[in-house]
């Protein structure tokens, strides 16, 4: 089996501890055009883009003229209110600079909007490591959809048995599987190890995953990260 050589990393609740954040920004946003919403209920929805957000928790289109005020109030009130208390997870920068050390290509794919995405790598501390990133102008739908995993792959022109996803969430292994790829779990977004079946192995998160590295599935093993997997849809019960 071909050794791994690429890695796509998701972002939010993966490498940075966002998703209770973006979570409440969607919260606060909502409740200001009178829509109330509960945290829980949107928080087991992070992850996905708002395209797919917005009208499950409410039924309105992110295209149409309220979702898309309430989309940038959301916005608004993440990068200004919430971005600036946030934090990568302990290990990101280690994780992120080993990868790179041993010769593994990087890139990030996420269902963030692409000035948002950007202020968040910032906070991993090795964003120089990070080859290219998709976001969702890279993208007509977001995950649990492929395309912004495919936007990646696209991006590290390599095979799929070379690569590998990194995700937190159930979309992350629904879109990994969509397009071909296996999954790396980590639980740092919240999510369940039965939630994240599908994926080849699930770490606690960054620092978890660097101390096991080498007998992780970017150890050169037999192959466990390169078989096509089989998609399912998403279960959004999951979350806990």
């Amino acid at each position: 089996m071909a050794a791994i050589r690429g890695v796509i990393f998701d972002v939010d609740g993966t490498l940075i501890d966002s998703n209770d954040a973006h979570a409440r920004a969607w919260v606060d946003a909502l409740e200001e055009f009178g829509h109330k919403v509960r945290f829980e209920e949107v928080r087991r929805l992070i992850g996905m883009g708002g395209d797919k957000l917005l009208p499950e928790v409410t039924g309105i289109s992110i295209e149409s003229p309220e979702g898309k005020r309430i989309s940038g109030r959301c916005s608004e009130i993440f990068m200004k209110q919430l971005l600036p208390e946030l934090r990568a997870f302990p290990g990101t920068k280690e994780l992120l600079e080993e990868l790179h050390r041993r010769g593994l290509r990087i890139v990030v794919a996420s269902s963030a909007q692409k000035e948002k995405l950007r202020e968040l790598l910032k906070l991993t501390g090795a964003d120089g490591v990070i080859e290219s990133a998709t976001s969702s102008s890279d993208a007509e739908q977001s995950k649990p959809d492929p395309d912004i995993v495919q936007a990646a792959l696209d991006q590290l022109k390599l095979p799929h048995g070379e690569v590998v996803m990194i995700g937190d969430t159930p979309y992350d292994v629904e879109a990994a599987a969509r397009a071909g790829l296996r999954t790396i779990g980590f639980r740092s977004g919240g999510w369940t190890d039965s939630a994240l079946a599908g994926a080849v192995a699930v770490y606690d998160g960054p620092a978890d995953f660097l101390a096991q590295l080498d007998t992780s599935p970017l150890a050169g093993g037999p192959g466990n990260a390169s078989t096509a997997p089989q998609a399912e849809k998403t279960p959004q019960q999951r979350y806990v």
